[in-house]
């Protein structure tokens, strides 16, 4: 469960979503799916098998936290024309130090996890099916996962609609020898995608998470969450191709809020500039905030150095501070260089800056020490 937290630390938004197989990636792989629909029904013509390697740090107050390697690999290949297969396998490996409560007491942690993820795409004459399965597995945490993923496309091919949903089911096991407990989330996305120009094709999408089971984390000091969480998140998405430059702009904003009482707006863009010899430059920035949830137990001005233990009729509480109100940048540059037909390099750098008054709601935390990380990616495709 570590591994998890530490990876979504950079995404914020991701963290918040939850669930292993969760609406996030649920959006983003069928909001794929309807980008390459929105032009053509067909499936692959070539095979590819992508190496991927992740490089994460994070930091507070000039100390550093945790530190993931993440090596994986993924493989595409078509079969018979109308149907692919895919498969990543990731390997994560996790060291470093986890606060406690807020961002004090920071113990030492390690762990791995290694993770599986299937999928198998069937495509019709104006859309596409796909059926997919995971597993994840580290010393404290185990997780299963299914989904689906259609679309369905207009005669013209310009507006293509798309219905994705996922069910996972969690155990946790905490490593000092805690009893079990088990999580299940269930998506359910729907959106449409529409060709408005030549140069212009837009996105909206509405999701819906239904979770019950355990949510809180067994090593915090004093945190105890509700045992049911449901949230929805709205997410519009607009690329604009510019033919001057032949580059294209990526923007999109998202909205999110559950029964925590967390509300987040998400606002990201990037531009894809294509460049002379093979070359493409993408630079990114993204903008996070969100509100706290309504059980955060802040840190107290007069003993910031001590848990701030809640009252004792309270029945939830944490103090986690990826729960605190809070607002985060992160800015990043992925460079990619085609070189040949059949081969592809590409690496990606992003820093993240998180702080307490960044918060949109003005109610951040103060007694949060500030948060930073860095993450650096590199990668190598083979197409056949």
């Amino acid at each position: 469960m570590k591994t998890k937290q530490v990876v979504s630390a950079a995404r914020p938004h991701s963290a918040t979503a939850g669930p292993a197989i969760g609406l996030a990636l649920l959006t983003a792989a069928t909001a794929l799916m309807a980008a390459k629909n929105a032009h053509a029904d067909l499936a692959p013509e070539r095979g590819m098998i992508s190496l991927k390697y992740l490089d994460y740090q994070d930091s507070q107050s000039g100390q550093d936290r945790i530190g993931v390697h993440a090596p994986s690999i993924m493989v595409m290949a078509p079969v018979a024309g109308v149907w692919s297969v895919s498969g990543t396998f990731t390997s994560d490996v996790v060291s470093g130090a986890s606060p406690a409560f807020h961002t004090e007491q920071l113990t030492k942690m390690k762990d791995h996890r290694k993770a599986v993820d299937l999928s198998v795409t069937r495509y019709f004459p104006r859309g596409s099916l796909t059926l997919g399965a995971s597993h994840s597995q580290e010393s404290d945490y185990i997780s299963r996962g299914l989904s689906a993923q259609g679309t369905i496309s207009t005669e013209d091919k310009n507006t293509t609609f798309n219905l994705g949903v996922g069910t996972s089911d969690d155990t946790i096991t905490p490593s000092y020898g805690g009893v079990h407990e088990k999580k299940n989330v269930t998506d359910v996305m729907v959106g449409v995608t529409q060709v408005l120009t030549k140069q212009d094709i837009a996105q909206l999408n509405y999701g819906f998470s239904h979770g019950r089971g355990y949510f809180s984390d067994p090593y915090k000091l004093a945190d105890e969450r509700p045992r049911e969480r449901n949230h929805r998140t709205i997410l519009a998405r607009w690329n604009h191709h510019f033919a001057f430059t032949d580059g294209t702009s990526h923007l999109s904003y998202r909205y999110y809020w559950d029964t925590w009482d967390i509300r987040a707006h998400t606002i990201s863009g990037e531009y894809v500039q294509p460049l002379p010899y093979g070359w493409t430059l993408t630079p990114g920035v993204r903008f996070y905030t969100q509100t706290a949830a309504r059980f955060y137990l802040p840190v107290d001005p007069a003993n910031p150095s001590w848990p701030t233990f809640p009252s004792v009729n309270a029945t939830e509480f944490s103090e986690d501070q990826r729960l605190s109100a809070f607002g985060a940048v992160t800015v990043g540059l992925k460079v990619a260089k085609q070189l040949s037909p059949d081969w592809l390099l590409d690496v990606k750098f992003e820093k993240y800056k998180q702080r307490s008054d960044w918060a949109w709601s003005g109610t951040g935390d103060p007694g949060l020490a500030p948060f930073d990380a860095r993450t650096f990616q590199f990668g190598i495709t083979r197409y056949f």
